[in-house]
């Protein structure tokens, strides 16, 4: 197809806090030189911010960085962190556990309560004010190819086709965006990045990458309930000692608090449901009380990097760079990605810049991998590289012994004692068969303090053009009923937090078949992930849809 195109230095593909970071540094950088190159950021959110969820505790180490003065500039990090607890939770109560008996790394000090979602807003208005141009409600759908193999850009998705292939009224082909570099940062399990790291094998000779799913809400609770600057995280209860996950409460300004709950994707038994023990959580003695009396006013989900210092890829390909989420820089202990997602963008703009202005294009930018190597990114996850694998692989309570120790050891200078890395499995690989595993009885929602998906999804402001082709794309249609009903329950029905996946059957029980309600979907990509046969193949919808997250 002819397609209509524009012509770049620099393309990224995402304006989340990695995307909007490199497209300032860079522009910085032609400011600084006198150098008068273009670049462009594409968002499939309707604005920016729509997609971003995060719980979140920043360190502002890269936006001291990035913009010096963000404080004078207005930045929305309005809340720092003046107390910090961790609790380990049992069914009827809970244990704090001292400070002194953890890392210094996980130090909240000097950190901020914050919206990421609000921080990327921000972020987006300093960099048109720089003249750089943003195109929110446009997806990267494909890998624009030159002759040689090499990436020259990305073509932008349809628009106006039908669920049943044929173009509608309101048809507009998606035009190519060609670039000397593309920058990839769509986050978590990007359909881009995925299919890169597949044709240019950027993962040979590392570990997978592994995941947990973060479920959020945000409440507005009473004043006398609210303590601003308050961060809790906790571990244990309600999840049993094999699988790992815990809570986040943040009390941020004008007495709301964010309540969330992250479970690894590693879990094994296939009747677990994260949303459900989200609502679980709510309910303990130490937490329903903050919560009384109050009203929650949004909801979200979206899957998490937790694969670590070993799981990253190689960061370069042919004309390009993964950054960000796209590669995975989560320091799980700390519960941190932020800062890393936002170092690594700046980093990748200072190769491209370096690059181009030597008159390269469409090589590797091995600068970026040796900058990143040399970076305070790479001490920071090579310190806690065993942080996650340690509990996959010793479980919850001997885990966290392990990797506690791995942490202090590490950050006494004394690593060498433990020079090992542990490796550990694809997440969809530590499903059981259901027959192996006990259900799991959630109790129902009372509409006060618990709540359902379906409900929970409004307030997610989710919309998709409902006569588009549905983005959750089967490999096999015969698969769900066959393997994952038959086998595993039907897992996709619980692991997905917005009632996108559900079975039907005729009146007897017979005849069982799926059923995807992709307008609910919240782009959290746990179905790719976690689906036990790898048949789910989440593409991008047309660029607008999705959830419209406020504040979060």
């Amino acid at each position: 197809m002819e397609r209509e195109f524009m012509e770049y230095d620099v393309v990224i593909v995402g304006g989340g806090p990695a995307g909007l970071s490199a497209a300032i540094r860079f522009k910085q950088l032609c400011d600084e030189q006198g150098k008068d190159l273009s670049i462009c950021v594409l968002e499939k959110g309707s604005e920016i911010g729509a997609h971003i969820l995060s719980g979140a505790v920043i360190d502002p180490i890269a936006l001291n960085e990035l913009i010096p003065d963000w404080k004078e500039q207005g930045a929305p990090l309005l809340t720092e962190v003046t107390d910090n607890q961790h609790w380990i939770l049992k069914e009827g109560g809970k244990t704090g556990m001292p400070h002194f008996l953890m890392p210094p790394l996980m130090s909240n000090k000097g950190k901020y309560i914050v919206s990421l979602g609000n921080v990327c807003r921000w972020l987006a208005q300093q960099a048109e004010n720089m003249g750089i141009e943003i195109f929110p409600g446009f997806t990267g759908a494909e890998i624009l190819y030159g002759e040689d193999g090499t990436v020259k850009g990305v073509i932008t998705g349809d628009m106006g086709v039908a669920a049943d292939g044929h173009h509608k009224d309101t048809y507009m082909p998606g035009m190519e965006l060609r670039a000397k570099y593309t920058l990839i940062a769509e986050g978590v399990r990007g359909s881009l990045a995925k299919q890169l790291i597949h044709k240019f094998n950027l993962r040979d000779g590392k570990q997978p990458q592994t995941y947990g799913i973060g479920i959020k809400e945000l409440w507005e609770v009473k004043p006398e309930h609210h303590k601003q600057g308050t961060v809790i995280h906790t571990q244990g209860w309600p999840l049993d000692s094999k699988t790992v996950g815990g809570g986040f409460i943040y009390h941020l300004e004008d007495n709301q608090v964010a309540i969330g709950f992250v479970v690894g994707l590693d879990y094994e038994n296939p009747y677990l449901s994260p949303f459900e023990e989200l609502q679980r959580y709510k309910t303990h003695p130490a937490i329903a009380p903050m919560l009384e009396g109050g009203r929650r006013i949004s909801y979200g989900a979206r899957a998490i990097n937790e694969g670590g210092f070993q799981s990253i890829p190689k960061l370069t390909f042919p004309g390009g760079a993964l950054i960000g989420c796209s590669a995975g820089f989560v320091n799980v202990p700390r519960i941190k990605g932020s800062h890393n997602a936002m170092k690594t963008g700046m980093l990748a703009a200072e190769a491209a810049f370096d690059a181009i202005a030597a008159g390269r294009e469409a090589d590797e930018l091995e600068a970026y991998t040796q900058k990143f190597k040399d970076s305070w990114v790479y001490k920071d996850l090579h310190m806690v590289r065993n942080a996650k694998p340690s509990i996959h692989k010793f479980g919850a309570f001997w885990g966290t012994l392990y990797s506690g120790l791995d942490m202090w050891l590490n950050n006494l200078g004394l690593g060498f004692l433990v020079p090992w890395t542990l490796s550990h499995d694809e997440d969809y690989k530590c499903l059981k068969p259901a027959a192996e595993c006990e259900p799991i009885n959630y109790p129902k929602p009372d509409g006060v303090l618990t709540f359902d998906k379906l409900s929970s999804v409004f307030l997610s402001n989710t919309n998709h053009e409902e006569d588009q082709k549905c983005h959750l794309t089967l490999i096999d249609e015969d698969v769900p009923v066959k393997v994952n009903y038959t086998v595993y329950g039907g897992p996709e029905v619980r692991f997905c937090p917005a009632g996108v996946y559900e079975y039907l059957t005729d009146d007897d029980g017979s005849n069982p078949r799926l059923q995807i309600n992709s307008q609910n979907c919240v782009h959290c990509k746990t179905c790719d992930i976690k689906d036990p046969t790898q048949n789910i193949n989440w593409v991008v919808p047309e660029g607008g849809g999705g959830p419209n997250y406020p504040n979060m």
